[in-house]
Order: structure tokens, then sequence, then C-alpha cells
């Protein structure tokens, strides 16, 4: 038999090379994407980007005119999306919600029609609000306006606003929710790297009033406009036009506490109460007029007259 080898001759083996060949690099429509790329762009990643998406949708029953000025606006924001009429319930809110998280969206826009004639218009930050319930006037579209303005579309507008937004709390909010719901994302797929409109909201006797230009600028070779130079360009009105009554703002998504109401608000049914309450009171003068001609005719007769039955004969 064999010695046993003492443990101080026993030989320890060199650790095996790994014969695994490396990892490939993940492979992308643009070619081989490099690890350090991919940590170079998570730590760009952690900047902030603007991913809003707005739904946009009506009730039944909604007129044609008010449905026009909807797709002027679905035409208008690229970040957007449509979805089929909602019926306006009490519990359009909760349908509405949903609606809006099934689109992946943040925002809505509600297009709201009462009795054909009154439009409604709620704007909402979704699921949690706060949300805006306003009352449409003085609508215009594109389509019956007519206007030599013409931008490009997709484009990104430039919000401008009134200095009267600036003064109290309510007006403040509401030009922050204008300014996320109406502010194309930079980037966003469908929008173009533009800006060649813009959108401009003041306010006027308590109301919104909303206009659409076109920043026109001549492209004739003499009359080219250096960077910066303001004085050649000009706006040229596009549409639609549209004044926005703001009657109350909810704490949460379409209802909740009611963080403001509008003091001077007069809903249109009053108004069309009075119109007729003033119509019913030419009526009553009327018949009023009557009676006091008969009771003047029955307390001063005329005489008889002498000469009535002189040809009978």
């Amino acid at each position: 038999m064999g010695k046993k080898r003492k443990h101080s001759e026993t030989v320890v083996a060199p650790p095996k090379k790994d014969m695994s060949a490396a990892e490939r690099p993940t492979r992308t429509l643009l070619g081989w994407k490099d690890k350090s790329e991919e940590v170079n762009k998570e730590s760009v990643s952690t900047v902030f980007r603007n991913k809003e998406k707005v739904l946009v949708t009506c009730s039944r029953r909604i007129n044609y005119r008010y449905r026009h000025l909807m797709l002027n606006v679905v035409s208008l924001l690229p970040h957007c999306k449509k979805d089929n009429k909602v019926e306006s319930k009490a519990s359009k809110g909760t349908t509405l919600n949903e609606l809006v998280e099934l689109k992946g969206g943040s925002s809505c826009l509600f297009f709201e029609c009462r009795k054909h004639k009154d439009l409604y218009l709620w704007m909402a930050k979704c699921p949690n609000g706060p949300s805006v319930k306003f009352l449409v006037n003085a609508v215009h579209t594109m389509e019956e306006l007519k206007l030599t303005g013409n931008h490009l579309k997709g484009s990104r507008p430039i919000l401008t606003f009134s200095d009267n937004f600036d003064k109290d709390a309510h007006w403040k909010l509401l030009k922050e929710m204008i300014i996320q719901i109406f502010g194309i994302p930079k980037e966003h797929r469908k929008s173009k790297p533009y800006h060649d409109h813009v959108f401009v909201f003041s306010i006027v006797d308590d109301h919104i009033w909303f206009r659409n230009y076109q920043i026109s600028v001549p492209h004739i070779e003499s009359d080219k406009v250096a960077r910066g130079g303001l004085e050649n360009m000009t706006l040229v009105e596009v549409g639609p036009r549209f004044c926005l009554n703001p009657i109350k703002i909810f704490g949460g998504s379409f209802g909740g506490p009611t963080l403001y109401e509008n003091p001077f608000y007069i809903s249109p049914n009053q108004i069309r109460a009075l119109e007729k309450r003033k119509k019913a009171g030419k009526y009553a003068k009327k018949v009023k007029a009557k009676t006091r001609r008969k009771m003047h005719e029955l307390s001063n007769p005329l005489e008889p007259d002498e000469f009535a039955d002189m040809w009978k004969e």
C-alpha cells in the first residue's frame, strides 16, 4: 500500500478561470447599448419630465355648435385624448375619474350641455382634485369665424395671462390649472418643437376670455426678422373664441368641499325666468289698458247724435 501524504504536502489547486463569454450589451433599434450609457441615462432621468395627458369628452345631447368647439379644443391640444360621450348624471364624477385612469391621464376637460342651450365646462385634476365648474358664454368656433390666421397643427403655444390673475388666491389657482392643462409638454410625441401661436387668457368683468393668435413672421429675404426682433412680428387671430364664467371651485375631482363660490354668478335659468316675467308684464299692461278703456267708455257715454237716423229712410 502507498504511504499517506502529510497535510503539509497537499498542493492547493489554482482557481479556475471563468471561461464563460462576456455579457452582451442590449440591442436597440439604434444599435448596441453600453452599460455606461445606461448609468448616464439613469442619472439624467431624475430630472422632472412633464407627462401631462388630458381627457376631453362631452355629455350626451350636446348641441352641434358646442361639439364643434370641443373639436377645436382637441385640435389645439396634441397631448389630449378623446373619449365617448358620458351621461351627465350625479355619478358622472366617478365615471370620468375611471376613464381618466384607464387612459393614463392626469386631467380632464368635460363639456356638459344642459337643455340644449347652456354649456358648462368642468376642468379637473384627477383623481384628487381640485376641479372648477365654468359657464361658457360667447362661443365662436373656427368654422364660423373664418379668420385668416393659420398655425402649424400640434405646435406648442405660448401661454399669456393678464395681470389680474395674480390678485386673488382663486385666480392664482385657476392660472396654475390652465398652465398644467393647456401647456403642451416638451418633446411630446404628437407635438412639434415650435412656438408659432399664443394662447391669451385675460380677465374682464370677472370672466376669463380666451383668444388664440398666430405669430406671423415675414419670410421674404429682405424682410427676414433677426433673432429677438419683435417689432416686425404680428399677431393674427386663429380662433376659437369663448368666455369662461367661474361658478365654483371644488377641493376634489368633480366634487368635494367648496373652496370658492362666485357671488356674482346668475344661472341662465334665472335670466330666462326674468325675461319671461318681463314679457308677461307687457301682456298684463295690455289687459289693464283694455279694462281702463271700457270703464272710461261706460262712465263717459257719448251724447245721442240728432243726425244719426237721417239717411235711414
